[in-house]
């Protein structure tokens, strides 16, 4: 029996267990406004502040929803909390429709991307700040490609079922081994995520405009497309940072990870460094390290543990230990009116159970390049049949669909578990439903959708087109797990909320970044 199975075998025997993964979603979204143009707008008041609110906020920009869910463990009252936040949020947008692509809509000028606003507080201000930063490092366009990010963690009884009974500070090393033993696996496999799930094949011309690209683009009137691509945002004209490029950071550990990312916030930048930090009083970038904050390093999965007030990511992580992962690689889902499917999320289900229960060796720089480069070969040309893939630094090379048929070998064996565990079959449908894409990758979500933008004529139109759909669709459909009343509370109490933070501020905004870097002087 190999590891796989005994470890497979250990859970199994606690069904409860695998009923209670912790889960939540963040969405991102631009608002747009007829025909599919990028919205001009600031962010709504109906949805409160943008800074405190818990469910309701804005990533890079005044035109870039982001939803949040709590975590919650089970699948249906994930999908209702996500549907209640898009129903209230298109109550208050009036005629305008939540873009429902990763790609964005048409954005005629850069100038039309409004930095997000958070207050007048020095927190807000260091948000806002972060942001001016990142536009001047590599362009706001960039910065409002719309993802999907999900959180996800293993219970309590799952490690016990794993490790058995383990002292805290033992429970603490192994749960975060096992996480990063998960996180490796990602590299090495998750190239799975884009070929399935990747929905961004195509993009508006006027994202190109004034920048060049050696992919072999073909043309549908203003639409650019690859005939084969995956998911055109986690490529290199996507969410992605060249000056990271010689950044080392580990994942054979905590200490590892932790160390290189720390020298990655330490590590100055001479490219970034030109644009200075303070010109003539104004602020132009927090810093001018190759990192700005830990935040902005741009990765397709994160160890993360919930930060104390005022505590830093990588603190929280050297205090606790790995509480959760964050995957960073979905697409939005151009199918669903909330950019994620449950299907979608019983896979991720079974495929980050696997990547915790399969053997997972150290890995060096070597191997971590060679599978960032599976990677970039799946996102480009992903639906060419019989795309080869190379196994670590050996050179081996193996098709995707052999490859991607092996490790469903054994996601089924977890399903099968899952289902007993549910009583029901949905975690073996999702197999067998896969399965049938690994061959046929015209039905992956990319494929589908070249279908539609070629019916339609190109990009712009097919997003339109499902915008306005999901428009009504979110407006019609009834509250499932919040009530308006609490939606319309959380918008009340993000208001004050803001308020009271700001009569707080009691000194300048130069002391607050001097203390605030404090450390990186350390």
């Amino acid at each position: 029996m190999n590891d796989f199975a005994t470890r497979l075998k250990k859970i199994a025997l606690q069904p409860t267990v695998l009923q209670q993964f912790g889960r939540g979603v963040e969405r991102e979204t631009l608002r747009y406004q007829a025909p599919g143009a990028l919205a001009k707008t600031p962010h709504p008041k109906g949805l409160g502040s943008a800074f405190t609110n818990h469910w309701i906020t804005t990533d890079f920009a005044e035109q870039l929803l982001e939803f949040i869910t709590p975590v919650s463990h089970d699948i249906e009252t994930l999908m209702a909390q996500l549907d209640d936040i898009h129903h209230f949020t298109q109550s208050q947008l009036g005629e305008e429709g939540m873009w429902p692509l990763s790609m964005p809509c048409y954005v005629e000028h850069d100038t039309d991307i409004m930095l997000a606003q958070y207050g007048s507080s020095n927190p807000a201000k260091m948000k806002t700040l972060y942001r001016e930063g990142l536009k001047r490092r590599y362009g706001s366009l960039m910065q409002v490609i719309s993802g999907v990010h999900f959180n996800f963690s293993f219970s309590d009884d799952f490690w016990t079922a794993l490790f058995g009974e383990q002292s805290d500070s033992e429970r603490q090393a192994s749960q975060s081994e096992a996480y990063f033993a998960l996180i490796r696996n990602y590299y090495r496999f998750g190239w799975l995520i884009p070929f399935f799930f990747g929905a961004s094949p195509a993009l508006c011309r006027s994202f190109l405009a004034d920048r060049e690209t050696a992919l072999p683009f073909e043309l549908l009137n203003n639409t650019l497309f690859l005939p084969n691509a995956t998911s055109l945002r986690l490529s290199d004209l996507g969410y992605t940072s060249s000056a990271q490029s010689t950044l080392k950071i580990g994942f054979n550990s905590l200490e590892q990870y932790l160390e290189g990312l720390h020298d990655a916030i330490r590590r100055p930048s001479d490219q970034f460094a030109q644009i200075g930090v303070k010109v003539q009083g104004e602020y132009r970038q927090l810093n001018s390290n190759i990192l700005q904050i830990e935040n902005e390093l741009y990765a397709p999965i994160r160890p993360k543990r919930v930060a104390k007030s005022g505590e830093k990511p990588s603190e929280a992580l050297e205090r606790g230990g790995v509480e959760y992962i964050e995957v960073r690689s979905l697409d939005v889902n151009p199918f669903s009116p909330v950019g994620i499917t449950a299907d979608q999320v019983r896979f991720l289900d079974l495929f980050l159970t696997w990547a915790v229960l399969s053997d997972s060796d150290p890995m060096d720089n070597c191997e971590l390049e060679c599978w960032r480069s599976n990677w970039s070969k799946v996102v480009v040309s992903g639906r060419e049949v019989g795309l080869n893939l190379t196994i670590g630094c050996q050179g081996e090379q193996l098709s995707l669909q052999t490859w991607a048929h092996r490790v469903f070998d054994e996601l089924e064996l977890i399903a099968i578990e899952m289902d007993k565990a549910h009583g029901s079959d949905t975690y073996q449908d999702v197999c067998k439903t896969l399965r049938q894409w690994i061959d046929s990758p015209e039905l992956t979500l990319s494929g589908q959708l070249m279908e539609q933008i070629r019916a339609h004529g190109g990009v712009g139109k097919t997003g339109f087109a499902l915008g306005e759909h999901y428009r009504q669709a979110n407006l019609a459909r009834p509250y499932q797990f919040y009530t308006k009343a609490q939606m319309e509370e959380e918008v009340a109490r993000s208001i004050d909320a803001q308020q009271a933070i700001e009569a707080q501020s009691d000194v300048s905004f130069d002391d607050y970044l001097a203390n605030y870097f404090d450390y990186l002087n350390a």
